[in-house]
This record gives C-alpha cells, sequence and structure tokens, in this order.
C-alpha cells in the first residue's frame, strides 16, 4: 500500500525544495553534478564551472548544501549543482530534481582513482557502469539491480572525447561510501583483511577506477526515467602511486559540455522523427 505523503515528508520553503531551492522554471533539462573539491578548485565548483564556460549566467540558488547556476552552452540551456561529497549527499538533491523540477539528463563530472596500471593521472574515465558499493542506493533497490549509464550519454560523451583529442577510457567505476578503509586506505595502521584486499579484487575485475557518487546517480536515474552518466578525470592511480592533483579535470569539464550540445542536437532529431531513442542512421535527412 503506497504511503500518502504529508507535507512534512517534502518540506517547501517559499514554494520550493527546502534544501536545494531548485525550481522548474529556472533549471534545465541538462544538469551537471560536481562535488565541492578544495584540491581540484579554487572556489564553489559549480560557480567556477558556470563563469568559466557558460553564457548568460544566473545564479539559481544557494543553500549552503547545494549552489546552483544556470546558463547557456553554444545556446544549450544547462544547470550545474555543487553538492557535497558521497552518494548521501548527492541522494538529497536527486530526489528534489526528480520531483520538483523537469530535468531529465544527469551527469557527474568529477575526479576518481585509477586502479589499473595503464590508466594515467590526467586521463578520462567515462563510465559504462558502477559497482554499486554504496550504502544509498541499496536503500532503494537489492543490489541485484544495476547500476548502467544511459547509452546515449555514454555514446555523446565518447564522440565529444574524440573530436576534443583527449585520451580517455570506457568501463566500469566502483563507487563506494569509505574514503578510507573502503578503498584500501588505513586510519593509522587500522585494515581489516578485506580492506588490504580490496583494490587488487576489483582490480582483477576489471574495474578501472574508484570514487564515490556514481553509482548512486546512475540507479536512482535508471528507477526514475531519467537519462545519467558519469565522466572522471583520473588524479592518482593506487597501482603505481602516480599522483597528479587536478590532472585532467577541465578535459572533462569541456568533454561533458560538449556532450550536451550533441545530446541536444539528438534530442530535436527524435522529436522531429517522433523517435523514443536515438540510433545511427537517425541523422539521415535530419533537421538542419
Amino acid at each position: 500500500m503506497r504511503k500518502e505523503l504529508a507535507p512534512s515528508d517534502r518540506p517547501l520553503i517559499s514554494g520550493k525544495p527546502a534544501l536545494s531551492q531548485v525550481s522548474r522554471e529556472e533549471m534545465g533539462r541538462y544538469v551537471l553534478l560536481v562535488v565541492r573539491d578544495p584540491l581540484i578548485f579554487k572556489k564553489d565548483p559549480a560557480e567556477e564551472i558556470s563563469l568559466t564556460y557558460l553564457e548568460n549566467v544566473k545564479k539559481v540558488a544557494d543553500t549552503m548544501l547545494y549552489k546552483t547556476y544556470t546558463g547557456t552552452y553554444k545556446n544549450v540551456k544547462v544547470s550545474i549543482v555543487s553538492t557535497g561529497s558521497g552518494a548521501p549527499d548527492v541522494e538529497i538533491l536527486l530526489g528534489e530534481l526528480i520531483m520538483f523540477t523537469s530535468a531529465d539528463t544527469v551527469i557527474r563530472v568529477g575526479c576518481s582513482g585509477a586502479i589499473q596500471e595503464y590508466i594515467k593521472p590526467g586521463e578520462l574515465v567515462i563510465v559504462s557502469a558502477a559497482v554499486r558499493d554504496d550504502g544509498a542506493s541499496a536503500e532503494y533497490v537489492s543490489k541485484s539491480f544495476p547500476s548502467v549509464a544511459n547509452y546515449e550519454v555514454l555514446i555523446s560523451m565518447i564522440e565529444a572525447a574524440e573530436k576534443l583529442g583527449v585520451k580517455y577510457h570506457v568501463g566500469i567505476t566502483r563507487s563506494n561510501d569509505s574514503f578510507w578503509v573502503g578503498q584500501g586506505r588505513p586510519i593509522k595502521e587500522y585494515l581489516q583483511c578485506e580492506h588490504e584486499k580490496i583494490i587488487e579484487y576489483w582490480k582483477r575485475a576489471g574495474v578501472l577506477c574508484v570514487e564515490r557518487e556514481t553509482s548512486l546517480i546512475l540507479t536512482l536515474a535508471n528507477l526514475f526515467n531519467l537519462r545519467a552518466g558519469s565522466i572522471l578525470a583520473v588524479v592518482n592511480n593506487r597501482i603505481t602511486g602516480e599522483l597528479n592533483i587536478g590532472a585532467g579535470i577541465q578535459d572533462a569539464i569541456k568533454v561533458v559540455l560538449e556532450s550536451l550540445v550533441l545530446l541536444n542536437y539528438w534530442d530535436r532529431l527524435k522529436e522531429e522523427k517522433k523517435k523514443k531513442y536515438w540510433y545511427p542512421s537517425i541523422h539521415l535527412n535530419a533537421i538542419e
């Protein structure tokens, strides 16, 4: 039996969701999610990316928990939201985007640590799927439910990366909650046996990198009929010990913005041809 929501279950301030203060009118259909990371960004990442790359920029909301900007990139309306680190913070935001806006495409752009020797700091990982080792997505559905990227988002980022000539890899990330022992890093001398083996375990399984948000985003997107993806700049390699803080993040931002231009074009083609899905030959006899 479905529970009826009380007003306190979805708190509002001035008619907007309390924690993000986003609104349907001010948000674009394409939304980028960026984690506040002082090692990568000099100021709030939503502000930094928006003021650097977008035109007609407007600060939509700032609630201390989330900061949101909306602008245009090559005439495509884009919203960029900064959030705290980890799946639980992102889960709150996604819930409000789903319930209170018309956003239908959500992409994480951020950083990761590689766990394959051949992936170098400064290169990108375009995520095809994620290992669901976060706790928040398990609150929604069994972990047997897959966490996969939308194919249109995935292909648009591959094409954009090729266009820009950046080095990228396509594959699986592992998202978990713990930054320390859950990723094999001891606090003082504390590690359990399973922690000591965790990087090697997922390396052998072919996982490309580790981070903390993607699996939640992809899982909720599939549950609530959104398109979602993730593009990650590699800043360190957990196998080789290589480290380059900040490497690749500007390439990741450029790739994801160019991918939105492609998605917007494909979306217009689908609308014109009355198709639900994009496919490679849809461009034949396309709109100009």
